[in-house]
């Protein structure tokens, strides 16, 4: 039979660099950009690179996870492809919960019915970025390489937390390093001249390869490897294997940004705004796959946008949105301005009745109120912001909280479903 490649996105730990915001969700299914989830990106990567037999590998709050995939990848049964979602289980053979990277690929080695000269392309559900697969799935395959790493090149003060690697001129991995913090050790993994030649800056920076996260396997050499008690890819796995195998790096200079943080997860929103984003969701060529919403056109009434997103669905009366995502369902009422916020949106539209309902409760509506001034936060799915409000985080302490607002990384956050009161002032 024809040798195969099939993609295994890791649906994540329990995120908590990203709480709350991973609170009730696993970091695959955060919101991104109005109306995408995290996951949309490495499954939108793979269906473009013509890789449509895929796997995901959950674990933590996986229920907005799985319904969002059943919901949005439906595949033509004749083609042979497919998102298969697996979650940690009990077997005979254990019942332990994923213990890592590495750990979770293992436990459902069983599932993917590998032959031995198929290809296991790894990779990471929470990172913004575009990759034709194809391009690093050739390398490897005309390298003779048994282990292929892609990675970004980088300047030497830029790769605080990253794996690095040191490659000849083939692009032989000669050296790995699992998130050095010595600057001397992450000099000493700067890439050669030659292969500088076209990363360097105007500064003369000097540049090093990071580990991106994304692996591509010989199949017979993958179930070797994991046939040992290794629980991590770049923490054991690889540096294992670094000296027997033939690892070969995958030189990738696009825009790449790992959604770890909540400061990073917000960045990266906010930067969609700009003129010519560091990524491109208006690519025609590599499209962006999600749900299917049906959802009407937004209405805006009297109101000023600034480098402003504004999703589907949306309702904003006689505000000022500057700098700002507004997500699917959003209702902005009238007076109030969002400088620099991530809005969510809601999952469904009040009905009269339900306008009603909260009147009577003395509940404020889904969204925003009148006459609210919020800079600088992120605001879940699903909160109630009533009249008069005032949010940011400027001079409170990181991980404030109180009640369903809290500040991480100098962002406020309410929090999904959260309930704020008429004239609330933080």
């Amino acid at each position: 039979m024809k040798s195969k490649v099939i993609s295994v996105i890791m649906g994540g730990g329990r995120g908590t660099r990203l709480h709350p915001l991973t609170a009730e969700r696993c970091k695959p299914a955060v919101p991104l950009a109005g109306k995408y989830r995290l996951v949309d990106i490495p499954i939108s990567n793979c269906v473009n690179s013509g890789l449509n037999q895929i796997f995901v590998l959950t674990q933590f709050n996986t229920a907005s996870l799985h319904r969002h995939i059943q919901e949005s990848y439906k595949f033509d049964p004749f083609g042979g492809g497919f998102v298969d979602i697996l979650s940690a289980e009990q077997t005979i053979r254990g019942d332990s919960w994923y213990q890592g990277t590495a750990d979770a690929v293992r436990q459902n080695l069983h599932h993917f019915g590998l032959g031995d000269d198929d290809l296991v392309l790894i990779l990471s559900g929470d990172q913004l970025y575009q990759m034709d697969f194809q391009g690093l799935i050739a390398q490897h395959r005309e390298s003779a390489a048994e282990v292929t790493i892609a990675a970004k090149a980088m300047k030497t003060t830029e790769v605080a937390g990253l794996g690095l690697m040191r490659v000849d001129e083939d692009l032989t991995i000669k050296e790995f390093v699992e998130k050095p913090t010595d600057p001397a050790v992450i000099e000493g993994l700067a890439v050669s001249e030659a292969i500088a030649e076209d990363l360097k800056g105007d500064g003369g920076e000097r540049f090093v390869l990071a580990n991106m996260g994304i692996y591509c396997f010989d199949a017979k050499v993958l179930r070797e490897a994991l046939d040992t008690d290794y629980t991590d890819f770049g923490k054991e796995v690889i540096p294992e294997l670094l000296g027997r195998r033939r690892l070969n790096g995958y030189i990738y200079q696009g825009y790449w940004e790992d959604i770890g943080t909540v400061h990073s997860f917000f960045n990266a929103n906010l930067q969609l705004t700009d003129p010519l984003p560091p990524f491109n969701f208006f690519d025609g060529n590599n499209p962006v796959y999600s749900r299917a919403r049906y959802l009407p056109a937004s209405k805006i009434n009297a109101c000023r946008f600034e480098r402003s997103i504004l999703a589907d669905g949306s309702i904003v009366s006689e505000s000022e949105i500057i700098h700002s995502v507004i997500g699917v369902r959003s209702m902005v009422r009238r007076g109030s301005r969002l400088a620099d916020v991530v809005m969510m949106g809601g999952d469904w539209f009040e009905s009269e009745s339900d306008l009603a309902e909260n009147t009577r409760l003395g509940r404020p509506h889904l969204g925003v109120g009148e006459d609210c001034h919020i800079e600088r936060a992120i605001i879940d799915k699903n909160a109630r912001i009533g009249n008069g409000v005032r949010l940011s985080p400027e001079g409170k302490p990181d991980m404030f909280h109180k009640g369903d607002i809290m500040v991480r990384d100098g962002v406020l956050i309410v929090m999904k479903g959260a309930v704020v009161p008429d004239g609330t002032a933080l």
